[in-house]
C-alpha cells in the first residue's frame, strides 16, 4: 500500500509492457455500523453479526438486485470520490477482555509515502488495473471471504490476510506489499501489535454474464497470479478481466496491548462473528456514476487524486466524513459482554434479571446451526421476557421460525444433545447465552 507501488509497477512492467502502473486508491469513512447486509441477508433486521458500511447514502436492508440504482439514489458518499456512490462493507474487529467483555477497536486511516488517507472509522479502497480491464456494471455486486469459515487453511492468504502492524504510528510503513511475508490469515494475536491490518482481495475475473448469483461468487474468479498486482490472466469460465478491488483496513489495537487484560484462553481479537481471520469478509454492491469507474482506469488516474480526464473529482474529509446514516437495526455497538449463568440457575430467572447481573449483549447472534455443529448442542428455543409467554420448543431448524417482529431481549437456551423429546419447560441450563433478536 506505500513502497509496495514499486513492485506493482514492476509487476504491470512485465506483464503488459507498459510503462507505469497507475491505480485508484482512496478513504471511506463509516457510513454506519449496524447489523444488517443486504447481500447475505436482503430485507433482514439484526443479522447474525455486525458489520460496518462506508459509501453511498441509500445504504438499506433490501437494495434489490440491478433495480436499485445507488448512484441515482444516494445524496452523498462517505468516500473521498464523490462519483463513486458504491457500497463496502465489512465485518467488525472486537477486544475480549478476560472479564468477559468485548471492547469494538477503532480504526485509522492509512499515511505514508502515497499520502496520508483521512478516515472517520471506515477502510481504503483500491482499484488496481492490470492491462485492459472492464469496469463492474450497474447492479454488480460480490462478496469475498466467508463468515463462518473456522479453518484458516482453507483461506489464500493471498487474497485475505491480516498484518501485526508494530509502529504506533500509522504513517510508518511496515512490511512489504500486502499478504505476502509474515501476513497471515489469522488476527495476530501479540501484544507487540499497536495496529492490525487488514486486507481483503476480491477476485478480478467476471462471467461477462452475471452481475450476481445466489452466492455471490460463482460469476466471479481469481485469475493467475496473487496479491495486489492487478491479477493475471482470466480463466476461460471467467474471461472478462476487472479492476481488482481490495480493502485495507487499520485496526488501533494500541489500547489492549496490555496482557493483563487479556482473556487466559482463546484468541483476544475477533470479528464480529465471535470468530477469526480465517471468517474474515467483505461485500460489494457498485455504483459508479455513469462510466466514471471505467475512465478513470482507462486514463491511468491514480491514488486519492482528481482525475478531470475522467471526471473524477476530489471532496474534502469534512465533507465525506459528513455523510452518515442512520442505524436500520438500533443497538449499542461499541461494548458487550456474554451474560452466562451457572449450571444450577433456578427455573423461572427471567431475561431482564440476567442482564442486570452484566453489561448489555453482544450485538451478534450464536446461531443454532453453528452450535450444533461444534459442540454437539441442541437448540431448544427461546423464552420472551413476559412470564405469561414463555415457553420453550424443539426447533432445530433454528431461529428461522420465530417471528422477526419480536423485540425483546431474549435468552436462547442450548443443551447437550439426549432424546428427540419435546422440552415444555425450563430445563437444566447448560448454559444459556444471552442474545438480542428482532
Amino acid at each position: 500500500m506505500h513502497s509496495w507501488s514499486a513492485l506493482t509497477a514492476a509487476v504491470a512492467l512485465l506483464a503488459n509492457g507498459a510503462a507505469a502502473q497507475n491505480m485508484l486508491r482512496f478513504a471511506c469513512s463509516q457510513l454506519v455500523v449496524d447489523r444488517v447486509d443486504p447481500l447475505v441477508n436482503p430485507g433482514v433486521r439484526y443479522t447474525p453479526h455486525l458489520h460496518q458500511i462506508v459509501g453511498g447514502n441509500s445504504f438499506n436492508l433490501t437494495m434489490e438486485p440491478v433495480e436499485y440504482d445507488l448512484a441515482k439514489r444516494s445524496t452523498c458518499t462517505s468516500c473521498s470520490f464523490p462519483q463513486d456512490l458504491s457500497n463496502y462493507w465489512t465485518a467488525v474487529m472486537f477486544f475480549k477482555h478476560k472479564n468477559g467483555s468485548y471492547h469494538r477497536i477503532p480504526q485509522v486511516g492509512n499515511g505514508g509515502p502515497q499520502g496520508q488517507l483521512i478516515n472517520k472509522g471506515g477502510l481504503d479502497i483500491y482499484y488496481i488495473p492490470s492491462g485492459k480491464t472492464t469496469a463492474f456494471r450497474p447492479g454488480f455486486r460480490m462478496l469475498a471471504g466467508n463468515a463462518a469459515n473456522t479453518e484458516d487453511g482453507q483461506v489464500s492468504k493471498a487474497n485475505i490476510c491480516h498484518r501485526c502492524w508494530t509502529s504506533t504510528n500509522e504513517g510508518n510503513f511496515v512490511g512489504g506489499a500486502p499478504c505476502t511475508g509474515s501476513d497471515t490469515v489469522g488476527i495476530p494475536q501479540e501484544p507487540r501489535c499497536k495496529m492490525i491490518r487488514q486486507t481483503i482481495i476480491f477476485p478480478h475475473c467476471w462471467d461477462g454474464k452475471n452481475l450476481d448469483t445466489p452466492d455471490h461468487k460463482s460469476h466471479v474468479a481469481y485469475g493467475q497470479g496473487s496479491g495486489a498486482t492487478g491479477g493475471g490472466a482470466c480463466p476461460s469460465s471467467h474471461p472478462v478481466k476487472l479492476p481488482q478491488l481490495m480493502y485495507e483496513l487499520m485496526w488501533n489495537v494500541t489500547n489492549f496491548s496490555d496482557k493483563n487484560m487479556w482473556p487466559t484462553s482463546g484468541p483476544a481479537f475477533v470479528y464480529s462473528m465471535n470468530l477469526g481471520g480465517s471468517a474474515a469478509h467483505g461485500d460489494y454492491v457498485f455504483g459508479w456514476e455513469g462510466d466514471t469507474l471505467q475512465r478513470a482506469m482507462d486514463k491511468g488516474c491514480n491514488l486519492n487524486r482528481a482525475c478531470p480526464a475522467a471526471g473524477l473529482t476530489y471532496q474534502a474529509p469534512e465533507v465525506y466524513n459528513a455523510c452518515n446514516i442512520k442505524q436500520q437495526a438500533p443497538e449499542p455497538v461499541d461494548g458487550c459482554k456474554f451474560l452466562v449463568l451457572s449450571q444450577d440457575a433456578p427455573r423461572g430467572t427471567r431475561a431482564n434479571d440476567i442482564i442486570k447481573q452484566g453489561s448489555r449483549p453482544c450485538p451478534w447472534a450464536m446461531l443454532p446451526s453453528r452450535l450444533n455443529s461444534t459442540q454437539q448442542q441442541h437448540f431448544l428455543g427461546i423464552q420472551k421476557d413476559k412470564a405469561e409467554e414463555r415457553g420453550l420448543f424443539e426447533n432445530s431448524a433454528g431461529l428461522s421460525s420465530l417471528r422477526r417482529e419480536w423485540s425483546v431481549w431474549v435468552v436462547v437456551f442450548i443443551k447437550q444433545r439426549e432424546s428427540a423429546s419435546v422440552y415444555t419447560d425450563i430445563p437444566q441450563l447448560i448454559p444459556p447465552i444471552i442474545t438480542h433478536y428482532h
